[in-house]
């Protein structure tokens, strides 16, 4: 073992984006490589759980965590990896606000088994076979996590010292924590490592009066160049999203996904972006307003697509009210 400081990163539930976004530091990886020793990274190195059980409490300097938590395994590794590491960082929007493994909220564990494995148009499967927990087969049990009803963030699960927003983070983003994690010149604990403003104030774009008739699809206009996207009438969640990005989607003529989650000051996103697309419908009676409001297809996806269990929403209710089997883990319910 080395005397540099120890570097650790794991992928919960997620698409592993954020592992690859740690390679667009392109040649300034090498500065990691020698800043840090990579003590913990699954998906590069051949590491095993027990690695990591074997260490002494704190003995990672820094653990980058992505992905939202939905099983036994996730959470487990949470724990592990909280009680083992001096800094945790929230990295990237499933670590941060669930993101899209998090709009599974709003339905349920045993809907979606059934749709996938029974009821999905491609799916064929004569024999009914749902997975279990345990099944035993000649060579052994074979074991997988219980899967929960419930995505949550890290942070839901354990304490979390810093949060770097993203799907995934820009490489800039990640050059800056690593700078301020090297220097030891880090914000606050609890602080969002990213600016305080939104996307629209770092959008090149020209504002105008924001009055919407309609909303369009990218694929139904053309979009001026030049102008804002809220303004032709192409959704974009930069008004309730922080900067940090350069505003990337919108300058290649796609709407901001919110994907940098809320900006400084706002608790739920979806909220606000709710707020701020309502006071732009250009209409005089509710039925206009109605009307305006079905042309934007997938309201769920579009003001909760990354935050939707950090939400005050947080998921749909379960059972009516009623309380949750006891096989259900307690974390996994709330």
């Amino acid at each position: 073992m080395s005397d540099k400081p120890k570097l650790a990163q794991y992928w919960a539930s997620s698409c592993g984006g954020c592992e690859i976004a740690v390679l667009g530091l392109h040649e300034k990886i090498l500065d990691v490589a020698g800043a840090f020793e990579i003590v913990f990274w699954p998906c590069v190195m051949d590491f095993k759980y027990a690695d990591v059980e074997a260490m002494a409490d704190g003995a990672i300097d820094v653990c980058l965590f992505n992905g939202a938590i939905r099983n036994d395994e996730n959470a487990h590794l949470a724990h592990l990896l909280r009680r083992k590491s001096k800094v945790l960082v929230a990295f990237g929007a499933c670590a941060y606000g669930g993101s899209m493994p998090g709009l599974a909220n709003f339905t349920d564990r045993e809907a979606m088994f059934d749709w996938i494995y029974f009821h999905s148009p491609s799916t064929e499967n004569p024999g009914n076979v749902r997975p279990e927990m345990r099944t035993t087969m000649p060579e052994g049990d074979l074991r997988l996590p219980r899967f929960w009803n419930t995505v949550k963030t890290l942070e839901q699960i354990v304490p979390v010292d810093y949060f770097l927003p993203g799907c995934p983070p820009e490489a800039g983003s990640i050059e800056i924590a690593i700078n301020a994690i090297v220097s030891g010149q880090l914000p606050p604990p609890g602080s969002v490592i990213g600016s305080d403003t939104t996307v629209c104030d770092e959008c090149p774009r020209e504002k105008l009066n924001k009055k919407v008739k309609r909303f369009y699809r990218p694929h139904e206009i053309i979009p001026d160049p030049n102008i804002c996207l809220l303004d032709q009438g192409l959704f974009c969640a930069g008004i309730a999203t922080r900067a940090g990005c350069n505003a990337r989607c919108p300058q290649v003529d796609l709407g901001c996904r919110g994907c940098y989650g809320p900006n400084e000051g706002v608790y739920d996103q979806g909220a606000k972006l709710i707020a701020g697309i309502g006071s732009m419908i250009d209409a005089d009676t509710v039925e206009e307003v109605e009307a305006i409001l079905d042309t934007l297809p997938d309201p769920a996806g579009y003001f909760y697509r990354f935050h939707l269990p950090q939400s005050l929403l947080r998921r749909k209710a379960l059972g009516n009210g009623k309380k949750q089997p006891k096989t259900e883990p307690v974390a996994a319910t709330r």
